[in-house]
């Protein structure tokens, strides 16, 4: 099932559109959007879609002017028929309409069925796993490829490791072994799509399927109706302090849990399981954050960090504690100005040593806030890479994800677009 060759239905140079940028009126909709008007070549194919055609046309005027005629078009995750009308018009679907759980499952459908290549931002590992179970074997047979995870959740975390592994491999170094991102720095806000997410994350987690779903380590890492049994000690915690020298002998002091880290590990491990476990018999992945070098004041703040990060995801629990948060949390479609999207940036770091005792450190650097500005980077390369440079994609489809759909081709890409990412041997 993994690493399947296209069959598209429907061949690529029919379609009236490269790219279709569902949800344009969101926050980071539009930002995607005015990404493309400012860097997508001048003869790049694109439209605007999303429920009002009177609030598309208002975001089109207040994009550049490349976007001056870009066509629009009407649809509705609530009207299905709409959804397939709209895919088949276009080669890729890059949609931020979220959560994907209540909004997205109709379009990754539809998607998969049009042999329509599909990019989006989610971080919900139960809907990747909705969308491997419903849609994969489908976008195999229509040469789909369906790509979740296009932003600053997961690209850092995927093609850090995928960078690794090329290396590695030219170097004739061996196989990855314990392996693990760390954001090195980081400033930037929480969206409120992300928010929102959470939101939904935490009620379906009163199902006890959902819950199976978001303990299991590999939730992700197998084919539609499969589940790849694995203990939660089988892998690292998402939830647990580091001590920094373990991960490299280079680093000091403690690492705190990366609130993100559930969803970015089990999206990596799925490019493992898709690449035929490529990485190495004993690979295994986890990710942190720091929070400095100084053993005792990095523990404390690694230690404020687990607590926070329990209290907050038990609130959303809490239906009193949670009337509370909303009123303080940012509600969707809501953003930071401009202005301290600019003065955003991150840099993570991506340690292992390999099973002939080498070490190496991948990173990624950009600037511009995480979940914004470099995000809408991140998403708009990847639709521009499954659109324009289709005779550079590995010869895959279904449910895959950044590092196996594209690849050295977006790692390129995001070169190209001002992102720094480099390897290099550490001993």
């Amino acid at each position: 099932m993994f690493g399947s060759p296209r069959h598209a239905m429907v061949a690529p140079m029919s379609r009236e559109f490269d790219v279709i940028v569902y949800g344009a009126t969101g926050f980071v909709g539009e930002l995607t959007a005015r990404y493309l008007a400012e860097h997508a070549p001048a003869d790049t194919k694109i439209a605007l879609a999303g429920r009002s055609e009177t609030k598309l046309a208002a975001i089109r005027a207040k994009l550049p002017a490349a976007a001056a005629n870009w066509p629009l078009v009407v649809a509705d995750s609530d009207t299905p028929s709409s959804l397939d009308a709209m895919v088949v018009r276009t080669q890729v679907i890059c949609t931020t309409v979220g959560p994907y759980l209540r909004y997205g499952q109709a379009l990754v459908t539809a998607a998969a069925s049009a042999g329509t290549d599909y990019v989006d931002l989610t971080g919900e590992v139960p809907f990747v796993r909705y969308s491997i179970d419903k849609a994969h074997e489908t976008a195999v047979a229509t040469g789909a490829r369906i790509v979740h995870a296009c932003g600053f959740d997961s690209i850092p975390s995927d093609l850090g490791v995928y960078l690794l592994y090329r290396r590695i491999s030219d170097d004739d170094a061996g196989h990855l072994t314990d392996t693990t991102m760390i954001v090195k720095a980081m400033r930037g806000g929480v969206s409120g799509g992300t928010i929102d997410s959470m939101r939904v994350i935490s009620d379906q987690a009163k199902d006890p399927a959902v819950r199976r779903v978001l303990l299991n380590p590999q939730a992700l890492s197998s084919g539609p109706a499969e589940t790849v049994a694995a203990r939660r000690s089988s892998e690292p915690s998402d939830i647990s302090l580091v001590r920094a020298k373990a991960v490299d002998p280079s680093l000091r002091g403690t690492l705190a849990p990366f609130f993100m880290a559930s969803a970015n590990t089990r999206i990596v491990r799925r490019s493992n399981a898709l690449l035929h476990d490529a990485y190495g018999p004993y690979f295994h992945y986890g990710e942190a954050m720091a929070v400095g070098s100084t053993p005792v004041v990095s523990t404390i703040a690694a230690s404020a960090v687990a607590v926070s990060l329990g209290a907050f995801f038990g609130g959303l629990s809490i239906p009193p504690v949670r009337k509370v948060l909303d009123r303080v949390l940012p509600a969707p479609g809501d953003g930071p100005s401009e202005k301290a999207r600019d003065k955003g940036y991150f840099v993570t770091q991506t340690f292992t040593r390999t099973t002939t005792g080498a070490r190496y450190r991948s990173q990624i650097r950009a600037s511009g806030d995480p979940g914004y500005k470099a995000t809408a980077v991140m998403l708009g390369e990847s639709a521009l890479t499954l659109a324009l440079d289709r005779d550079k994609l590995p010869a895959r489809a279904g449910v895959l994800t950044p590092a196996v759909a594209m690849g050295d081709a977006l790692a390129d890409r995001l070169r190209a677009a001002g992102l720094s990412l480099d390897v290099q041997k550490l001993g």
